[in-house]
């Protein structure tokens, strides 16, 4: 699983956003862009000391969020025995993060243009922190889980505040290339370093631990942040899509507990049916208020272009279906095998940094092949890397587990890049960023569908390496059908993208 940052970014700001002054305090002396055709020159990317403080609070604060999505993810077999969750709730502890924050990121994002940029981002990590602290303290299942939805909610008006921050104070051209490559790359390391972390953690002080650093984290950007981050906001004022956000959320929320529930106890109980019809008559309801929303969190008629339909499709499917494979081979090392959390840790340390290596080639083979071949093929890779883990066996497996996990999530990222280049191909500029939502939005809904769907069924069959075993072969079989069906929707084979 990873964390896709540069759709973020313009999905967050729009394309009306304050355009940032060239007379920046952080650079009073560099031109807001440099002309187009003339070479920047290596001055005009310089930043001052304030620029770096800047800088550092606004990535700090983004490697907070990406280290939340991964710190906890080998400590769930020892958080689950300490607190009495059941392994079939263990996917809660990861949904209840993912909802909220993929269910409010983008209305956020459009409050925080309304009523002010900083305010919100400071809001966002008040929440964050203090909801770090209740999971830290956590007493019983419950507890634990509001902590992990308010951090949720509060990594949703982190997100696009920050980066928000971001855009608006440095000014477009070498300076912002600059701190947006330096966001992407700590964005991408939180992810790889949280897995390592929590398994060093969970082994030396306990799975409270991680959730602790993420108090200390918050604490000390706080402080910062009021002295060193500038107001921004928008000179509009955008319509606020409460409707939407309030739909897709309980919709999905519905949902997910009805399918969850049925995989433990069956579809005979009231409760599975009731929120299944509730899940699914909001869904409904979002599309009709995204169709008639004057400013709509999910554009409906982009979905007609057919490389924004296709292409999002991939990337649900990458995102959702990668996140499942982390949370299965995260019990199946530690349940099955008996690895400890930080040899656990190790494993998808090694899987993070294939994706990085995996992150300097894929621009080169979109340039060279073109992003619906990409795309296709990544997630052909994916699929047939993933069966390969039906290879697993129930005494051993590291050494096969670790090497088809890093080849996938190589291709992993080669789909997240490729999808999102493709989804945004052929589109005007003036609606380049409801595009950019619309993958924005993919991308957190994979991240929070997978898991209660797929993972659950490993954690309730009476043999979690069976179980383990049918959630893969099921995972890499929808990856590769969907490989074939963005090839054919994309036309690949019939011309370059």
């Amino acid at each position: 699983m990873a964390i896709d940052t540069t759709t973020t970014v313009t999905a967050v700001t729009g394309p009306t956003g304050p355009a940032p002054s060239p007379s920046s305090p952080l650079s009073p002396t560099t031109p807001a862009s440099t002309p187009a055709g003339s070479p920047a020159s290596p001055a005009d990317a310089r930043l001052s000391g304030r620029a770096k403080l800047v800088l550092f609070v606004l990535c700090a604060a983004q490697f907070m969020v990406a280290l939340d999505f991964s710190v906890l993810n080998v400590a769930l077999p020892a958080l689950g025995k300490d607190l009495g969750l059941s392994r079939s709730a263990l996917q809660w502890a990861v949904t209840a993060f993912a909802l909220p924050s993929g269910g409010f990121l983008l209305l956020f994002g459009r409050i925080a243009d309304l009523f002010g940029r900083k305010k919100l981002f400071l809001t966002g990590l008040a929440l964050f922190g203090t909801a770090s602290l209740l999971a830290t303290l956590a007493w019983d299942p419950v507890s634990f889980l509001t902590g992990r939805a308010l951090q949720g909610l509060g990594a949703a008006v982190i997100v696009p505040t920050g980066m928000s921050l971001l855009t608006t104070t440095f000014p477009e051209g070498p300076q912002r290339d600059k701190a947006l490559g330096i966001s992407g790359t700590l964005l991408s390391l939180g992810f790889t370093i949280g897995m390592v972390l929590g398994g060093v953690m969970t082994d030396t002080l306990g799975w409270r631990s991680t959730m602790g650093l993420l108090v200390a984290f918050a604490a000390v950007v706080l402080a910062l942040a009021p002295g060193l981050l500038p107001e921004s906001r928008t000179p509009e004022r955008p319509r606020l899509d409460v409707p939407g956000a309030v739909t897709v959320t309980g919709g999905l929320l519905a949902l997910i507990y009805s399918l969850s529930t049925a995989a433990q106890r069956g579809f005979g109980g009231a409760d599975v049916w009731g929120t299944l019809v509730v899940g699914l008559a909001l869904l409904a309801a979002f599309v009709v208020v995204e169709s008639r929303a004057e400013a709509p969190l999910v554009s409906l008629p982009m979905l007609k272009r057919r490389s924004v339909a296709w292409g999002n499709l991939g990337g649900l499917v990458t995102f959702s279906m990668m996140s499942t494979v982390v949370f299965v081979l995260t019990l199946y090392l530690q349940e099955t095998l008996g690895l400890s959390s930080f040899e656990t840790g190790l494993v998808f340390g090694i899987q993070g940094i294939a994706s990085a290596l995996a992150g300097t080639y894929a621009a080169r083979l979109i340039g060279r092949f073109g992003s619906r071949r990409v795309l296709a093929g990544s997630l052909l890779g994916q699929g047939v890397f993933i069966g390969a883990l039906l290879g697993l066996g129930s005494h051993s497996g590291a050494l096969l587990a670790t090497v088809a996990v890093s080849l996938a999530s190589m291709c992993h990222l080669g789909a997240i890049i490729s999808y999102g280049v493709t989804a945004t191909s052929g589109v005007p500029d003036e609606e380049q960023g409801l595009a950019t939502g619309l993958v924005t939005t993919t991308q957190q809904v994979g991240l929070t569908v997978g898991i209660p769907l797929l993972g659950v069924l490993a954690t309730t069959q009476s043999s979690l390496f069976d179980g383990v075993r049918t959630v893969l072969a099921i995972d890499a079989g929808l990856v590769v059908a969907a490989a074939a069906l963005v090839a054919v929707g994309l036309g690949v084979g019939r011309g370059k993208a």
